[in-house]
Parts: C-alpha cells; structure tokens; sequence
C-alpha cells in the first residue's frame, strides 16, 4: 500500500469517526494553508477562476473567492470521507435537487437520463442520493493507480453506484453506457474538462477548452433527455439544479459529428451560467483552457468526480 492509498484509508476510517465540527474545522484550516502556501494547484484555480469572474474583479475580492473555493474543495473531501457512514434518511436530507421530478419521470417511463456534471459542489452526495431514491445510476471514473483506484470503487458502489472503468474494463465503457440509458438508468457523466485529448473543442468563457463527447453521443445515439446540472453548497447542504431537457440536433442540422458539437456547445454554456453562479464551488485545480501553459498546473488529489466517456 502506497502513501497515496494509506492517505485515503486514514481519511475514510478516522474523518467520519470523529465529530462533525472538528473535522470540518481541520479540513478548513488546511484549506486556508493551502491558500497562504499559494501551491501549483493553488495558483491553477486563482487562474480558472479570473476567467470566469472576467478582469474588472479587483485582486483582492479575487484572493478572497480563492479562499472560499479552497474552503468549498476541502468541504468536498470532508463530505466524500463521511458519505459511507451515513443512513438513507441523512443522505436524502443532505442533499437538494431543483427537478428531481424531472428524473424521477425519466426513471418511471424506462427512457433514463444524461445529466452533464461540473467539477463542482458535492458529486458524489448527489450519485448517492439519486441511488438512495431507487433509481438505477452507472458512471465511469478515472482509473487511478489500482490501491487507490479498488478503493473509490468500494466506496462508490458501496453507496449504491455503478462504476465502469474509464479504460482496461471488459467491454468499453460507452457500450455499457448506452445499454444502461437504454435501460432506464440516470447516468451523469463530468462535462467540463477533458481528459482524453480527442474532446470537442468549444467556447468557454471567452476561451477555447475542449469537452468531452459522451454526453452529447449518448443523447444523440439514445434519444434520452439530456441535463446539465449546476451544483453549488448551502450550509446546510449540497445542491443542484437541472437545466433542460436540452434541444437534441437532428439529422437535418447535419452529420452526426457537426450534432455532436452543437450540442457540446450548448452543454459548455449551460455550463458556464451555472458555474458563474457559484464560481466558489467550481473544483477546477488543473489547466482549463488551450491557451493556458502547463506551469505551476497541478493539484496533489486524484480528480474525484464521475468520469467521462
């Protein structure tokens, strides 16, 4: 067992034995010396961050929104080491959804739904409540280094989730995909950054990134309805709201390819009016946009959200 591995194991078994507030006062001390310490990751999200606040933000309100977002990020990790110990009923109560009926009519019709996730307020409280409400949920994630990658597995399936492996599992993980939306299933899949090199390139806060296909193929190949969702904390809570379902291209616009980045686009601007709403709880601490240099990029955690297909 690598450091890595050992890191996650002391989090799961010691943060959800000790009380609430104490840990959440640690996790947030140590946010806030990440944020004097001004790190690679750090310095990433002051710069994500800046685009999506725009130039007039003077520095200081600037620094003060990195903070919080610093705040928000350890919050994530905070919760995610709590999230096994907790009942149905606390999981259910921790988390608030805007059009959870909306789902809760695609499950019941057998049609299932695309929902485009951000790196953003709590991911993995909101896969656990959907599980937690009966509905059928597959993701993908990122395969990590086997300790630590079997370990996120349990910890996701434990909470009623079905992983695929973005890479390296028995079938590709597309396939499965569109066979579990054609089930009827609710899969939420990361939108906002790209990890494969082969994305869609789109506009993005006055910038080209590129994001990644699935959603919008999985929509296009199915017919399910596609969400974007915006996710944000309160204090007392995790949250997300849906927008859509979203105007699906057909044929006449065009080959499936020139569908494909139409819609792409269309989910990059749900996207961004989400994510300028609560642009604290934008998890973003890696390179973002084409035109941004690859120094100081880093952030010392696995990316811990669904994956992307």
């Amino acid at each position: 067992m690598n450091l890595t591995e050992l890191g996650f194991v002391a989090g799961w078994r010691v943060v959800r034995a000790l009380p609430r507030p104490l840990v959440a006062a640690a996790f947030q001390a140590g946010a806030d010396r990440a944020h004097r310490a001004g790190g690679g990751g750090t310095a990433r999200l002051r710069a994500n961050l800046r685009r999506v606040v725009g130039p007039e933000l003077p520095d200081a309100e600037l620094d003060d929104l990195v903070k919080r977002g610093l705040r928000s990020y350890a919050r994530y990790w905070m919760e995610a080491f709590r999230l096994p110990a907790l009942s149905r009923s606390q999981i259910l109560s921790g988390f608030r959804l805007d059009g959870a009926e909306l789902l809760a009519a695609d499950v019941a019709a057998g049609r299932g739904a695309v929902v485009a996730l951000p790196h953003a307020g709590n991911w993995d409280a909101a896969g656990a409540w959907v599980a937690a409400s009966g509905w059928p949920i597959t993701t993908v994630a990122e395969r990590l280094p086997d300790g630590v990658y079997k370990r996120f597995l349990a910890f996701r399936e434990g909470l009623g989730m079905e992983i695929l492996p973005t890479r390296g599992g028995s079938r590709p993980a597309f396939d499965v995909l569109l066979d579990r939306v054609r089930a009827g299933a609710v899969v939420p899949l990361l939108a906002d950054r790209d990890l494969s090199a082969r994305g869609v390139e789109v506009d993005f806060f006055g910038a080209k990134t590129r994001m990644p296909a699935g959603p919008a193929l999985l929509a296009l190949h199915t017919g399910a309805p596609l969400y974007v969702a915006s996710m944000w904390y309160e204090p007392d809570a995790a949250c997300a709201s849906l927008a859509g379902p979203l105007p699906v291209p057909g044929p006449e616009i065009g080959p499936l390819d020139q569908r494909v980045r139409s819609l792409t686009q269309l989910i990059a601007d749900r996207l961004a009016a989400g994510i300028a709403r609560h642009p604290e709880d934008w998890h973003m601490l890696q390179r973002m946009w084409l035109d941004q240099g690859r120094a100081g990029e880093g952030a010392a955690l696995p990316s811990s959200a669904p994956g992307q297909a």
